[in-house]
């Protein structure tokens, strides 16, 4: 089975389709030794060089597809390397199997909150097109009460300089004397746009969190400036919000599973402890006489999809 360079090359985390495209067209692909054009497909056992590098084929075809969600604290900014010195996310985030993480959008270096990432390029396009409408839901802290008509104005639009912007919701959330939270969603991702939106109309943010993109909301136990993998129906559901369908993952041995699970539990267990608890378990135990069986837990369709065109902030 073939399928097109720049869905091959994306898909394993080489860049985006575009950036891929442009590669092509400034002929530094090529295929079996020779200079690829757009349009042209390939197939495993195909030979690819990238740049004049060679293309590993395990990347291209047998990588595992891994999300990582990540808390940003607000000073680190979403670019690989900074030419000012400042710290970064990709410093904060582990080694991927195979390939490199690619960020599902990006935050501004005074936001804070969820940033999706995988290695999985074809993922990360299709969470980004505008096409596909994904909510970005923020917690926005503001300066001073904001009137209805104000909300109202928001939701129905204002224009910007680079075009007309609006809210898809706004809920208030609460709050006390000049401070005031509110919940609001967005279905685009253009440059501070959040930000810009309540400037407009003279509100100033004193905060501003994202907490929601698509069907992924951020985790409680996720504190900031940590990672952890997401797996199982969490992942399913990110797969079939964008029609895709997630690879089997890799097995992982121990050393592996130990090193997803150390950055959001810490080990606090000293040896003299660890020592003690492990002669406990090796002493005999007596048989259980409790032989009523416990119910199993019924699953819940986590799944589900929401109908398009509908922004929902979650709690409402």
């Amino acid at each position: 089975m073939s399928e097109r360079i720049q869905k091959v090359l994306a898909r394993a985390g080489y860049g985006s389709r575009r950036q891929i495209e442009t590669l092509i067209k400034e002929g530094k692909v090529s295929v079996n030794g020779t200079v690829a054009k757009l349009g042209d497909q390939v197939a495993m056992g195909d030979n690819m060089r990238l740049d004049g590098t060679a293309v590993s084929a395990k990347r291209l075809w047998q990588q595992p597809q891994q999300v990582l969600l990540y808390n940003k604290p607000v000073g680190e900014v979403c670019t690989r390397r900074d030419p000012e010195g400042r710290r970064t996310i990709f410093e904060s985030l582990p080694t991927p199997e195979e390939g490199r993480w690619v960020s599902v959008g990006r935050l501004d270096i005074n936001t804070s909150g969820l940033i999706i990432l995988t290695t999985d390029g074809e993922l990360a396009n299709r969470l980004m097109h505008p096409s596909n409408e994904m909510d970005r839901e923020y917690a926005v802290r503001v300066l001073g009460a904001v009137s209805s008509e104000v909300m109202q104005t928001l939701r129905d639009g204002v224009e910007l300089e680079d075009g007309k912007a609006k809210f898809n919701d706004i809920q208030e959330s609460g709050g006390e004397g000049a401070n005031h939270w509110y919940h609001v969603v967005i279905q685009e991702g253009r440059n501070r746009e959040v930000r810009r939106l309540w400037e407009s109309q003279g509100v100033q943010v004193s905060r501003l969190m994202r907490v929601r993109y698509g069907p992924i909301i951020i985790p409680s136990q996720l504190k900031m400036g940590r990672w952890m993998m997401l797996g199982g129906q969490d992942l399913a559901a990110l797969y079939e919000e964008v029609d895709l369908v997630p690879k089997v993952e890799a097995p992982v041995g121990r050393a592996q599973r130990e090193k997803k699970a150390r950055p959001i539990r810490a080990n606090t267990t000293t040896r003299p402890a660890r020592q003690k608890r492990e002669s406990a378990n090796n002493k005999p135990k007596p048989e259980s006489t409790n032989t009523k069986a416990k119910p199993a837990r019924q699953k819940t369709d986590s799944t589900k999809k929401k109908p398009k065109n509908s922004p929902r902030i979650r709690g409402y």
